[in-house]
């Protein structure tokens, strides 16, 4: 018999309501709205517009409402880190800040000034990065200690968004991990960590494992909505988590690369991987579906293309991402490189002038047209992929044989191919809604309906291009240049 479900995928460019239908062990997508994601500069701080983004959630709840089918299930998924402060009667405290504020900066070397980064990591195993919620709850902590004491949780955001549909505030485990404050181990927030820091233990909501029923739609939602009936589940709230349990990998010998505004790449384990290597190369320890740990590395993606297109729209010059890869795939290869993790590419703002400042400053050719600077970006992206890929294989152990590439920057051809190139390995790409999938799949099993394998259905239902690799040479050469732009 089929049966319904509808995710909500919120991403950091944009959100969508899917509806997913399935039938006899075949999935089948649909996007019923898409809406954007666009923050606010407000007094000097970057925030997230969400009563904008819940409001246009609804709208896509009332649109799937109006075709009729019944709907079993609703959940959302969201990027990592971020949070809302709200107390009970008061939806929100403050409006939530991006990760790309600039208050976290410099954030980290204060707060190991009371914790030492090697007791953090080995509590929490989590890459170190200023944007996590440890630090931007630790400079709330210095900053607006007023806001924290009237404040009586925090929710990231896709477990606020479920909070706001249902009225259960709990933590999902996928998206509790990303905080670095939840230890892998023992499942659980790291309360000692917590203590050591100044958090207010009040602040923290009790957790739930991914594939949790929540409870229903609540009846100002459903009326609003034209939804009667509907179970809202925690999935995997963080995004991450959806795609990775989407992957239409098989056995143990394959990666995985989470394509879009970021990159995340590693390797699906049965337990985290906690050791000095680990910590060495900067990789985290996130929980997956069913249990599993998503060993893997945040990395800069295509962000740094997006905020190109950006600038020059600005500048009055209207390019599409199609019309943009063209134009890259017809410029001359491997001429100049960046490195995407240094730290002025994670910033907005002026990003065709940083290609090209690094280039300068590199005594590299200068990419002076669309064409050449998103090759360059795309090129550098693959060569930063290899590099990640391989620390992955020495810290894991495993010699992987496929790389499994979904999300919205699976859809990019020419960086599929660069991959390829890159890894020397056979790019799987596909499926492209691997979030949304994800998200609905699990809703499925966590309602009873018989699914067997979620990875067997994926493979059943959505066409995967596979990519093989070529030019082992020319790349081989570039990823030498590659690492001596990162060693300077």
């Amino acid at each position: 018999m089929e049966k319904h479900y509808l995710a909500i995928d919120l991403g950091a460019e944009s959100g969508r309501v899917m509806l997913g239908s399935l039938d006899q062990g075949k999935l089948t997508v649909e996007e019923i709205h898409r809406f954007a994601n666009v923050p606010v500069t407000i007094q000097g701080t970057l925030r997230w517009d969400l009563l904008n983004l819940f409001s246009e959630a609804k709208e896509g709840l009332r649109k799937a409402a109006s075709r009729g089918a019944p709907i079993s299930g609703i959940s959302t998924d969201a990027w990592g880190v971020d949070y809302v402060l709200f107390k009970e009667k008061e939806s929100m405290v403050t409006n939530a800040y991006h990760y790309r504020d600039s208050r976290t900066d410099g954030a980290m070397e204060k707060a190991f000034a009371k914790v030492p980064a090697d007791r953090i990591f080995a509590e929490t195993g989590i890459q170190f990065m200023q944007i996590n919620t440890l630090y931007q709850l630790f400079m709330d902590a210095q900053q607006r200690p007023e806001v924290l004491e009237w404040a009586d949780r925090f929710l990231n955001i896709g477990d606020y968004f479920n909070y706001l549909l249902s009225g259960a505030p709990n933590g999902e485990a996928s998206l509790a991990s990303t905080s670095q404050l939840f230890n892998p181990v023992k499942k659980d927030w790291a309360w000692g960590l917590i203590a050591s820091l100044g958090l207010p233990k009040k602040l923290f909501p009790a957790l739930v494992a991914s594939g949790t029923r929540l409870g229903p739609l609540q009846n100002e939602v459903a009326l609003e909505t034209n939804l009667k009936g509907v179970q809202v589940i925690a999935t995997c709230s963080h995004d991450t988590a959806a795609a990775v349990a989407a992957v239409p990998g098989q056995g143990q010998d394959w990666a995985f690369l989470s394509s879009g505004t970021w990159s995340l790449l590693g390797a699906e384990l049965g337990a985290p991987i906690i050791d000095a290597l680990s910590r060495k190369y900067n990789f985290t320890n996130e929980a997956g579906y069913a249990g599993t740990t998503m060993f893997r590395k945040n990395i800069v993606g295509l962000w740094i293309v997006q905020e190109c297109k950006r600038a020059w729209s600005e500048l009055g010059n209207e390019y599409d991402y199609q019309d943009l890869t063209a134009m890259a795939e017809a410029a001359e290869p491997l001429r100049s490189l960046i490195d995407p993790e240094d730290p002025r590419f994670g910033k907005p703002g002026r990003m065709p002038g940083k290609i090209v400042d690094f280039c300068r400053e590199t005594g590299q050719p200068i990419p002076t047209d669309p064409g050449s600077m998103i090759r360059c970006v795309l090129e550098s992206l693959a060569l930063l992929y290899a590099k990640t890929l391989g620390e992955c294989a020495a810290a894991t152990g495993r010699k992987f044989k496929t790389l499994h590439i979904v999300g919205g920057g699976s859809r990019n051809r020419l960086l599929n191919q660069f991959t390829a190139d890159a890894v020397q390995l056979p790019v799987q790409a596909g499926p492209v809604e691997a979030t949304a999938i994800g998200n609905l799949l699990i809703q499925a099993k966590t309602l009873g309906q018989e699914t067997g394998d979620i990875r067997s259905v994926v493979r059943r239902s959505f066409p995967i291009e596979a990519f093989a690799p070529r030019d082992a040479g020319a790349w081989h050469g570039a990823a030498k240049r590659f690492e001596a732009l990162k060693t300077a």
